[in-house]
């Protein structure tokens, strides 16, 4: 199972990890270019956090709720911070879900959640 298996899925299981160890799973987003996913998100939600703390990351394919699909992928990520970078990553996200998408993010605004947006980057484990 690789990154590529995924990538035409609606919604990954994005699973980031606590200092501890613990894993949190979270249903999101993606978009897929050149091999690798990205997933607009908040720049201080807690899965940017983690994966600050540690790019470790798994992910499936799922439903909305997070309920897995397919098999788990390792995977390494990265908050990518800058303004063209999260813009580039909108429009991937855009172009993969259309109006569906720039309603969320009408709603970002409205509801002023818009601010510190960020993306991930997720690539596959080196040497996988």
């Amino acid at each position: 199972m690789t990154l590529n298996d995924v990538q035409n899925a609606k919604y990954i299981a994005l699973e980031t990890f606590r200092k501890n160890g613990q894993g949190v799973i979270t249903p999101v987003w993606m978009a897929a270019d050149g091999g690798r996913l990205y997933v607009w998100t908040d720049g201080t939600s807690g899965k940017a956090k983690r994966i600050r703390n540690n790019g470790r990351v798994r992910l499936c394919a799922s439903d909305a709720r997070g309920t897995p699909q397919s098999e788990w992928v390792e995977a390494q990520a990265r908050v990518l911070e800058q303004p063209t970078d999260v813009q580039a990553t909108e429009k991937r996200m855009a172009a993969k879900y259309g109006l569906l998408f720039r309603l969320f993010g009408v709603m970002g605004k409205l509801t002023g959640r818009v601010s510190n947006r960020a993306a991930l980057e997720i690539s596959p484990v080196a040497g996988t």
